[in-house]
């Protein structure tokens, strides 16, 4: 290995998805708690952007969410370990990060805001998880791991940064880099500027109307997720898919998985690469651009 290769590694830090599951997935419900208290508070935005989290220079934040005449916001610091919750008055409440059941994690987070003078009502029952165990009867999932923790968020510091240089090449709509807490994963989409099928729904504990209103337009969609391959996965999608897009050329490493039907570049491969970054971005470009050239986009949302 040469020593660019180790420098880009110590980037890129390893996380074996198995090595945190239960925490994986006690912190995946804590932030669609997090989500959904910006959710209701927000007005609504084209598909759901009102609704993600985003990477921050200390871990998850909701960024400001209206509330009366001023905002407040809930940020997830993962290096001191706990939901910073800040009014604009100047007002603050925290909540630590440690193992804790989700019903714990959600009293504990709806006091903190009623210590503040925020009164939100959310929906308390996750959403693209099954079973959805109510939130306040959660004493399931109860696991966090700090260390695992905190190497997830340098994974979505790092796929954040590449995310952001290919989203900045295209000229046509486009979302910002954001982390959907219904499948806990950071994602950039481009869209054709055309109308799409609708979507047949059928995502489990989801509404159709969801998955409707987000796929209410054709795209082509790429990001970062926690799964999909030993230590995740960048992956890419379109929809509709069209016809021969699983045969598209693309770096080795990647390939098309009929179970998920999209395209995966497993997070190991990239972490291994001799340039990280330039491997992410040729995956992104290849399954864009072969998404775009078989369903035939209007050049004019091209580059």
């Amino acid at each position: 290995m040469t020593d660019e290769t180790w420098l880009a590694n110590e980037k890129w830090p390893a996380l074996a998805t198995d090595d945190w599951a239960e925490t994986r997935t006690t912190f995946h419900l804590w932030t669609q708690i997090v989500g959904k208290i910006r959710m209701v508070c927000t007005p609504s935005e084209n598909h759901w952007w009102h609704v993600p989290l985003y990477v921050s220079a200390r871990g998850l934040t909701t960024g400001a969410i209206p509330y009366g005449d001023g905002v407040f916001d809930l940020e997830f610091d993962l290096l001191s370990h706990e939901l910073v919750i800040r009014r604009s008055t100047g007002d603050r409440r925290t909540v630590p990060l440690r193992a804790m059941s989700v019903a714990t994690f959600y009293s504990e987070v709806t006091d903190a805001l009623l210590a503040l003078g925020v009164e939100v009502s959310i929906h308390a029952t996750p959403n693209e998880v099954d079973p959805a165990i109510p939130f306040a009867q959660d004493e399931t999932h109860a696991s966090y791991d700090a260390a695992s923790i905190v190497l997830f968020w340098r994974q979505l510091v790092q796929a954040q940064r590449v995310l952001r240089e290919f989203r900045s090449g295209f000229i046509g709509k486009a979302s910002p880099v954001h982390l959907f807490w219904g499948a806990l994963d950071l994602a950039v989409t481009r869209f054709s500027g055309r109308t799409a099928p609708e979507h047949p729904g059928g995502v489990p504990n989801c509404p159709d109307r969801v998955m409707v209103e987000g796929y209410s337009h054709e795209i082509s969609s790429a990001g970062f997720w926690p799964g999909g391959g030993a230590e995740g996965a960048f992956y890419s999608y379109a929809y509709p898919v069209p016809d021969g897009f699983a045969d598209a050329v693309v770096p080795p490493g990647a390939f098309y998985s009929e179970q998920y039907g999209e395209f995966l570049l497993p997070y190991e491969v990239v972490r291994a690469s001799a340039d990280p970054d330039r491997l992410v971005l040729d995956f992104l470009e290849a399954t864009y651009l072969a998404a775009a050239a078989l369903a035939e986009w209007p050049s004019a949302q091209g580059r």
